[in-house]
């Protein structure tokens, strides 16, 4: 490894260090409604002061047109190239100001499985061997502004790599849009040591896939017939990589049919995901579902009920789409250890009508 990117590294796992302390609370955390208080954001600062790092080469790359065709482009999968600057490409000064434009877009939980989940990528590259070095690269996120981020200007951001997939649209300093907002996790539990922060156990998303499983473990039979999808367990989440979620409502339980009890885990559930955003993006979310009737939302099931089975969830609102699946083996061979999870906007992602689609 090259001192450039063991510096790199090293940079990535001290953020890890920062998660490791969290990871055992991390379910108590994600239980927690997002926060009421506003929170400023210091977006536009941090955009501008990581624009002001740049050449005019490096802009080339890092900014395009806010209605260029690639602003609504997306995946999580291994790519030669994305588009934007990635930040192998930046210099020390540059990389910290990306961070920081990072952390001005998601909470400190969102930023903390961000950076972790970059991190990882070191972790495939032991378990893949030599020859996966270009491919496995925790400094290849690409990070990419659309438009001029100013304050009476509508403008995005995109920060994307292997695993993780970050969309932004703002007015301004205000989001008014933060989706498809993609996580994903490889391995999704280790069961290895790799160092001393990367500790066998840790769980980026274990929230997410613990709390699905605390709830489905509560139905009772006639509710888990309503929960279950017919067919096969899927192999992957739906229009991954696609503009706009899929518009198909899936069979599921309803939370009107949920008791108490059921219903509050699956707002815990939801809250994994909503407690990634700002408090702002959180609480408006929250409003969205409220205001168009939590008891219509449903949760539907695929697969295994234990960890190292197949298994999918689905949760579908009018205003959004949660898909979670972890059916792939990881990278050392063990099953059903690798996530793939989303949340979508069925108002339409990249503040976009679904109608565009």
């Amino acid at each position: 490894m090259s001192s450039r990117l063991a510096l790199a590294v090293t940079c990535l796992l001290l953020t890890c260090a920062a998660y490791k302390s969290a990871a055992a609370q991390e379910a108590a955390t994600a239980e927690k409604k997002p926060a009421q208080k506003a929170e400023a954001i210091q977006v536009l600062p941090n955009a501008r002061a990581f624009l002001g790092t740049l050449s005019a080469e490096e802009k080339s790359k890092a900014v395009l047109d806010f209605e260029a065709a690639s602003r609504v482009q997306w995946h999580f999968i291994p790519m030669e190239t994305r588009k934007g600057l990635p930040m192998m490409e930046m210099s020390s000064e540059q990389k910290e100001a990306a961070r920081k434009l990072l952390r001005s877009v998601v909470s400190k939980t969102g930023y903390e499985k961000a950076t972790t989940i970059m991190a990882l990528e070191s972790v495939l590259r032991k378990l893949e061997g030599p020859g996966s070095e270009a491919r496995r690269n925790p400094e290849k996120y690409y990070f990419t502004i659309f438009g001029s981020p100013k304050q009476k200007s509508r403008w995005g951001l995109s920060i994307e790599g292997h695993h993780l997939s970050l969309n932004f649209v703002f007015e301004g300093g205000k989001i008014i849009d933060s989706t498809p907002q993609f996580f994903a996790a490889n391995p999704a539990q280790l069961k290895d040591d790799y160092g001393p922060e990367f500790p066998k156990g840790l769980r980026v998303l274990r929230a997410e896939e613990q709390l699905a499983f605390n709830l489905v473990k509560s139905l009772d039979a006639e509710q888990m017939a309503k929960a279950k999808l017919p067919g096969e367990t899927p192999e992957e989440i739906r229009a991954a990589g696609e503009a706009q979620p899929p518009t198909e409502v899936l069979p599921g339980l309803a939370a009107a049919d949920m008791n108490d009890e059921q219903q509050a885990m699956l707002k815990k559930l939801l809250q994994a995901y909503t407690v990634k955003m700002k408090p702002l993006v959180a609480k408006g979310r929250w409003t969205l579902i409220e205001e168009n009737g939590f008891e219509k939302l449903t949760f539907s099931w695929s697969g295994a009920t234990r960890p190292g089975v197949g298994h999918y969830y689905v949760v579908q609102g009018p205003t959004f789409l949660v898909e979670f699946i972890n059916v792939q083996p990881d990278a050392a061979g063990n099953p059903a250890n690798h996530i793939h999870c989303v949340w979508r906007d069925m108002q339409g992602d990249f503040d976009l009508p679904l109608a565009s689609k």
